[in-house]
């Protein structure tokens, strides 16, 4: 397959560098999960609920997560009525 020696070394060095930043990133999710469970432990609110007000906060995308609810609620009315 990878007859080249130094084709061989530049595969492994990117799997390294993949393997490490597999690692930084399931290390974050670990702390995302603690910092919700210790949140909802604290007050009262659902855990999807804070997924998704953290998720619009860092996307900065309220006002078209709204128009998205928007436009479902008129839909979902036209379709099956109040």
């Amino acid at each position: 397959m990878i007859s080249i020696p130094e084709d061989r070394k530049v595969v492994e060095n990117a799997c390294k560098e993949l393997s490490n930043s597999m690692l930084r990133t399931e290390s974050e999710r670990d702390l995302q999960k603690e910092i919700i469970e210790a949140l909802c432990d604290k007050v009262d609110i659902d855990k999807k609920h804070v997924r998704k007000l953290a998720s619009i906060y860092h996307r900065q995308n309220y006002s078209d997560v709204k128009a998205f609810a928007d436009d479902l609620q008129g839909l979902y009315e036209e379709i099956f009525g109040s």
